[in-house]
């Protein structure tokens, strides 16, 4: 389960946007089997599951489950996260077509939970299985509506072999020495860096996690509250940020790329770093085995941080009509079996009770932090509007990479925007 916050997965996608009525009915016509109000009432031999992950990553874990559940028709569909995926479920659950199984994440569990959507699983009898952060991310009054069976760390992922060329030892341990870095890159005919800006940025959201680190961790609560602003908090890790385009170390063509296309440019050599989550490496491995990898930290101005939240969490829909199936579907995905299945796909750091991985040693650096919760999502510590504002900050940042905006005022701007939804 990936994003991204996270995501986690952290490959991200289209805006939020609303759905005209033709999209609602092609989406429903095109997902016969996936509504909560397919098959006949109370039926418990289908359900349905709306994945976060690709097929490539679900399929065994998917086949196995199949293989257990014989009697068990399973109808999956896939969607694009981080944005494409949130948007398109929320038009389901409206629409009433939402799958019996689908995925809650930090950026829209407070929708979810705070909407009724998700059934609560804090009476399963396996749920003692999910690790104790992950159960207390996707909880509200003591109800357990996501069963998170990862935690993710989000930092720069580097060709070791390209970076050598340009006499590279050690991860940089400041902002200006990762510019630097990346200019000895573009100077060398090398494509320094790339990464999706479809959801909020690994790296700024690192930048943004050591002013959060410096709060005491109070800084989003400080914001919302009205003792900070974003235009305090977030102004410097934007302007650090910003280098990368106003440097000509980034072309602003990035703005366009999806994250499976800027994948697939660090696959093929084409780009030297990527920002990506530990679920990541897994695919990217396989698409180049002899690839030499490794993850750094994103430095700052205060020391090195690391983006990254417990992964996104099955879900299952509270209208349902295969109640039994459904819980068959997330009992399997949780089990040691489910999860050892999605770790060898995912490379993912799993923190289920039942079973500890074997982790990939590109993974060491991160390690340490991700289990012991030393990373910032922004996404996650939000106390309200989540997705609304991750939408909204996509957008600044798109004006931002294109030269239509400046720090300064994408900070004022998500501040118009928070006021906005507190009917300020």
């Amino acid at each position: 389960m990936l994003d991204h916050t996270n995501a986690p997965r952290l490959r991200r996608k289209t805006f939020l946007r609303l759905t005209v009525l033709g999209t609602v009915l092609a989406a429903a016509t095109a997902l016969t089997g996936c509504s909560g109000s397919s098959g006949s009432s109370g039926a418990d031999d289908t359900v349905s599951f709306y994945s976060w992950d690709n097929e490539a990553s679900m399929k065994p874990v998917l086949d196995e489950f199949k293989k257990e559940n014989p009697s068990i028709d399973l109808k999956v569909s896939y969607g694009t996260p981080v944005q494409g995926y949130i948007s398109t479920l929320q038009t389901r659950i409206n629409s009433g077509t939402a799958a019996d199984v689908f995925i809650i994440t930090a950026e829209n569990k407070t929708e979810i939970m705070n909407g009724g959507f998700a059934k609560d699983l804090s009476g399963e009898p396996w749920i003692g299985n999910i690790a104790d952060a992950a159960k207390a991310t996707y909880t509200k009054d003591g109800k357990v509506y996501g069963a998170a069976t990862a935690s993710w760390g989000g930092g720069i992922l580097y060709n070791k072999d390209l970076l050598a060329k340009v006499g590279f030892t050690n991860p940089p341990q400041t902002w200006d020495d990762f510019l630097t870095l990346c200019k000895k890159l573009k100077d060398a005919g090398i494509t320094p860096f790339y990464e999706p800006a479809d959801t909020i940025p690994v790296s700024l959201a690192a930048l943004v996690g050591l002013q959060n680190q410096a709060s005491g961790g109070k800084m989003d609560a400080d914001i919302w509250a009205g003792k900070t602003s974003f235009a305090k908090t977030w102004t410097g890790p934007l302007e650090d940020w910003a280098k990368l385009f106003s440097q000509g170390l980034v072309s602003s063509s990035v703005a366009g790329l999806t994250g499976d296309q800027i994948t697939s440019e660090f696959e093929s050599g084409s780009v030297a770093m990527i920002s990506t989550g530990s679920w990541a490496l897994g695919s990217i491995q396989k698409a180049a085995p002899n690839m030499n990898l490794a993850f750094m930290p994103v430095p700052g101005d205060s020391g090195t941080y690391w983006a990254g939240a417990v992964a996104p969490g099955y879900a299952i829909n509270a209208k349902t009509e295969h109640p039994k199936a459904a819980e068959k579907l997330v009992e399997f995905l949780q089990s040691k079996t489910g999860v050892e299945l999605y770790q060898k796909q995912n490379a993912a750091i799993t923190t289920t009770k039942d079973f500890t991985p074997q982790l990939d040693p590109a993974l060491s650096p991160m390690i340490p932090a991700v289990r012991d919760g030393k990373f910032y999502l922004p996404q996650v510590t939000w106390p309200t509007n989540s997705a609304a504002l991750n939408s909204e900050t996509v957008s600044l940042l798109q004006q931002l990479i294109q030269g239509q905006s400046t720090p300064e005022k994408v900070a004022s701007g998500l501040d118009a925007k928070l006021a906005s939804l507190q009917g300020k």
